[in-house]
């Protein structure tokens, strides 16, 4: 009886506490460099810059209980000629703690919802770099992190039923 109810998330007679938690414990700049490397020149170039924006997640255990995620976002800008504008690379993290989580709910938390948790200080701390470097600041576009993690985990899957049983 005394498992059953373990089980159902409830605290158990001995007073211990079993109820799911996922918590922010702490979240910081790992990494950061902006590049504003063809100043004063750069301002005086016509046309709007095109921006390339690309992003990387990844978790890891780092002590009982507790993980870093890490929220890694690159963004470069180029004039029509190829002039650098500008060059962001922030490696953005947070410490999550996370108890009695099924464990079928851990990868889909540090990958999707962790992630999401982050990005509106990662992009906030960008935003200002950009500004503060002399340009609009760079509005990221919200993303939905745990759909790319779902659409990812398909095409895993995908991969795998692709290649024959024999090999790994």
């Amino acid at each position: 009886m005394a498992d059953e109810t373990a089980a159902s998330g409830e605290p158990m007679g001995n007073g211990a506490d079993t109820s799911p938690v996922a918590g922010v414990i702490s979240q910081y700049i790992k990494d950061f460099s902006f590049e504003n490397p063809n100043a004063p020149a750069i301002y005086q170039a016509p046309g709007a810059p095109k921006i390339d924006v690309g992003f990387n997640i990844g978790a890891a255990q780092v002590g009982e209980d507790v993980h870093e995620v890490i929220l890694k976002i690159d963004a470069k800008a180029e004039t029509e000629d190829g002039t650098v504008a500008f060059v962001v690379d922030l490696t953005y993290a947070g410490l999550f703690g996370l108890r009695n989580i099924p464990d079928e709910h851990v990868q889909p938390f540090l990958l999707g919802e962790a992630p999401r948790i982050l990005f509106p200080f990662a992009r906030r701390v960008v935003a200002d770099a950009v500004r503060d470097g002399g340009f609009p600041p760079l509005m990221l576009d919200p993303i939905d992190f745990g759909a790319l993690y779902v659409q990812q985990l398909a095409q895993q899957e995908q991969l795998a039923e692709a290649q024959p049983a024999g090999q790994a």
